[in-house]
């Protein structure tokens, strides 16, 4: 028989002998709301061995009710004694330890994410979404921080919803590591048995670039949100090939970690915006960075600034300090007319904070959420019905509403709205509205191959950045399509629309050839010491990388888009070709159950084998998608697939469908 000091005897990679003091909080980050403790006695019992595990013998019978108070007021055991003192934030590579660089720098990207600037809860470890996090608790941060720092190049690591499960003989071109989070056997993936997990301490809702550490700030989903505005302009409001949104209005909601996005995109895009946001953190982070001009809770002072931009074509983000239904009552009874609508409240979570209804400040939200659980959820449902309504007279109106992938639909729908779903029965056909993916950016953008690659400048240099976004935007060519002329004028101008909050990072959309020749070029500066170390990777939310019927699989019409083969392949692909990190999640932006969703993170070191895993990964990571989407008959990915077949017969092949004359039928 084994005792705890046998076990304790057998790692050499563990949590420090000495309990850390409990760290002082600093006043005025946020907090996530109690998520709701609803475990039995003997599941509580498991909850409290499960965070134990961690930590030695020595200290359970002090560390029991600690974790006893948290696991009962907030619904999670989240380890505060363990979360180091003082600001977390990503530093240059440098001042990381470790015995590989890329140990060293998924450093780097884990404490950006968990940055007082970054995060949406720092204290949680959400990053953002909500409930999207790097980990379940501060115990697995620390012990992963270990692994990190002893890891090899011959060796991987394995993280299996935040905890790591341990180091495995590998090599060089295998994956350092390699990352799960949230994946449920079927029978139990549901919201439902997903909260009793999680307050079990065995899964972890990574969002997607939360758990999977490629999390940019709210810039790493800026371009797709100026992209969808801009073309969104371009179907429905007449805007011309080459024209932007001056002298129109765009009226949305949210302003966190993703939706912060929002306010840069339309004034990039030239246009008037108008986004609701009840919690004034929020709109204060925001506005310190410069993502948002003004801010006010009086409809007339901000349509006053509103109409005056709009007549005089000049860019405009107003930030409205109140709930968004109030805002759409106020447009519909003083006819004011709306050309884009939209709604990013975290959707996906509405019973647990992420959609507060109408009625509630943000603290009365937060405080029912801890004390009367139901009758919130019958307020939200309330107030989903009452936002409908309000979008449906609009739209009726003439203005273009389009879903943003927030599940918000879904949460009409299970309010008990059967009216927006297509079939006026179940979700499976779709909604009465677009989700942007169906309309804009999936036949625009990810049918060709166009999604959101990124870059980190590990070295934290600025002068590095604007390095690679010189070097970025030699590598585009401006007259090959209408995206390319787009992207490239996004890049010339990324350092003039001030993007970067945290790590020295850019976000630009690019399809397969120009990606590789972008990571390509990045690698040969590095090779030459003209730049640092680069961590290259993308949003999940992309060509390949998620499966969703209801965002970035809505415009597979062939009956797969229910389907998860594309994420799960691209993921084991990318771990077959030598990607440094690879990811596959449940859940992503649209809540658990709803997608399958992975990404990658790939070092550049300068390294000519790295040269040899760009020229094989990148392409399969963005052409598998491509293909999926051509067999789906999707009409643009069709196209780009004969082309593809053409150019690289005889290393790669693609199947292609052929198409059935509909009058057969």
């Amino acid at each position: 028989m084994f005792s705890n000091s046998d076990i304790e005897q057998s790692m050499t990679i563990r949590l420090d002998d000495e309990l850390p003091k409990m760290p002082k909080f600093v006043e005025g980050i946020r907090r996530a709301p109690d998520r709701g403790f609803t475990l039995s006695e003997e599941e509580t019992k498991i909850a409290l061995k499960n965070a134990l595990r961690y930590i030695p013998e020595r200290y359970h019978k002090q560390l029991i009710p600690e974790f006893m108070e948290e696991l009962k007021s907030r619904g999670r055991i989240y380890g505060y004694r363990f979360r180091p003192e003082g600001r977390i934030y990503g530093k240059s590579i440098d001042e990381y330890k470790g015995n590989c660089i890329e140990g060293k720098a998924f450093q780097v990207m884990i404490d950006n994410n968990l940055d007082f600037d970054i995060a949406l809860y720092p204290y949680e470890l959400v990053t953002y979404g909500e409930t999207g996090q790097v980990c379940q608790n501060w115990m697995q941060y620390r012990l992963i921080k270990k692994y990190l720092e002893v890891l090899t190049r011959d060796q991987t690591l394995v993280i299996q919803s935040g905890h790591p499960l341990g180091l495995f003989r590998s090599n060089p071109n295998a994956p350092r590591v390699i990352i799960t989070n949230g994946l449920m056997v079927g029978l139990f993936d549901n919201q439902k048995e997903w909260h009793r997990a999680m307050q079990l301490g065995v899964s972890n809702y990574g969002q997607m670039t939360a758990g999977g550490w490629m999390y940019i700030g709210p810039q790493g989903i800026v371009h797709g949100t100026f992209n969808t505005l801009l073309n969104a302009g371009k179907l429905r409001l007449g805007v011309a090939k080459d024209g932007d949104l001056r002298g129109k209005l765009f009226v949305t909601s949210g302003l966190g970690g993703m939706s912060g996005a929002q306010p840069k995109a339309v004034e990039i895009a030239n246009g008037v915006g108008i986004i609701a946001e009840v919690d004034y953190s929020r709109i204060q982070t925001r506005l310190e960075q410069g993502w948002v001009n003004k801010v006010s809770s009086d409809f007339k002072e901000i349509f006053d600034w509103a109409n005056d931009a709009i007549e005089n074509k000049k860019a405009l983000s107003i930030a409205y300090h109140g709930n968004i239904v109030d805002l759409l009552q106020y447009i519909v009874e003083n006819n004011i007319n709306v050309d884009l609508l939209s709604d990013q409240t975290s959707c996906h979570a509405q019973y647990d904070g992420g959609y507060c209804p109408q009625g509630l400040t943000f603290d009365e939200r937060t405080k029912m959420l801890n004390e009367n659980r139901e009758q919130f959820k019958e307020l939200v449902d309330k107030s989903l019905r009452k936002h409908y309504e309000l979008i449906k007279r609009l739209t009726e109106r003439g203005t273009y509403f389009f879903d943003y992938g927030n599940s918000f639909m879904k949460a009409v729908y299970d309010a008990g709205v059967k009216e927006i779903v297509k079939n006026g029965i179940d979700e499976k056909d779709g909604f009465i509205f677009p989700s942007y993916v169906e309309d804009i950016m999936g036949p625009m953008l990810f049918d060709y191959g166009y999604g959101p690659f990124r870059w980190v400048c590990l070295s934290g240099k600025h002068e590095d950045l604007i390095k690679t976004d010189h070097a970025a935007m030699e590598c585009i060519n401006p007259n090959r399509r209408g995206q390319d002329r787009d992207n490239y004028i996004w890049i010339r101008d990324a350092e003039k629309n001030q993007l970067v909050v945290g790590t020295q990072a850019r976000i630009l959309y690019q399809d397969a050839e120009g990606r590789m020749k972008i990571a390509l070029k990045f690698n040969e500066m590095v090779r030459k010491g003209e730049i640092g170390p680069v961590m290259l990777g993308r949003d999940h939310h992309d060509v390949s990388g998620t499966d969703s019927p209801f965002r970035e699989t809505s415009n597979i019409k062939d009956g797969s888009n229910i389907m998860a083969d594309m994420a799960t392949h691209c993921f084991a692909g990318n771990a077959a070709r030598g990607m440094s990190l690879i990811a596959l999640h449940n859940g992503g932006g649209v809540g658990i159950g709803k997608a399958i969703n992975g990404g990658f993170g790939l070092v550049l070191d300068g390294s000519h084998r790295v040269d040899e895993i760009i020229k094989s990964a990148i392409s399969w990571d963005v052409m598998s998608g491509v293909a999926r989407r051509a067999w789906a008959r999707c009409e643009h990915s069709i196209e780009t697939s004969i082309e593809f077949n053409k150019k690289y017969n005889g290393t790669d092949h693609i199947t292609i469908p052929y198409i059935v004359d509909e009058r057969l039928l």
